[in-house]
């Protein structure tokens, strides 16, 4: 009887710690997506989402897929001499109880080969994959978003940031 019980509670145990190891995206909020317009001949374009970490353990976001795209990468922006580079990485880390913005001409996902025109008003499913293999599903809507150099009203706009 005590040998069943022991048993029990090994299994159990390893259950438990499966549902704990497997659950970051579980841990995992994310507020304001969406994905950039872009003209129907643009390569690429951008999702971007605030990511929020509720537990006490960083989350990293390892991948992200889309059938919105045929290649989905983790892209940042960086500094070359100069030169806005974009640059794929391997992860977006979330602290533990913080939050990581991906926002243009930062952090965000890039979806390259558009399989249909992304039009404003529509919704772009992506799912965000954690560090340890659990699955966040969200829904992008598609927003106009006027870049640098492209700021309404003729103006300078100098710190009118629209978002």
């Amino acid at each position: 009887m005590n040998k069943l019980i022991s048993l029990t509670s090994v299994a159990l145990a390893g259950l438990m710690s499966l549902a704990v190891q497997a659950n970051q995206a579980a841990q995992l909020d994310v507020e304001n997506p969406f994905v950039r317009e872009m003209p129907p001949v643009a390569p690429a374009t951008g999702a971007f989402m605030t990511l929020i970490n509720s537990s006490d353990q960083p989350i990293a976001v390892v991948r992200a897929d889309s059938d919105a795209a045929k290649t989905v990468e983790l892209h940042t922006h960086i500094h070359d001499n100069g030169v806005m580079r974009m640059r794929e990485i391997p992860e977006i880390s979330v602290p533990a109880m913080g939050q990581t913005e991906l926002k243009p001409g930062g952090l965000h996902v890039m979806l390259i080969g558009p399989t249909r025109a992304l039009k404003a008003g529509d919704l772009v499913d992506i799912k965000l994959i954690m560090q340890d293999g659990s699955e966040k599903m969200i829904q992008a809507p598609v927003r106009k978003i006027m870049g640098m150099g492209q700021m309404q009203g003729g103006g300078h706009g100098m710190g009118h940031h629209r978002h």
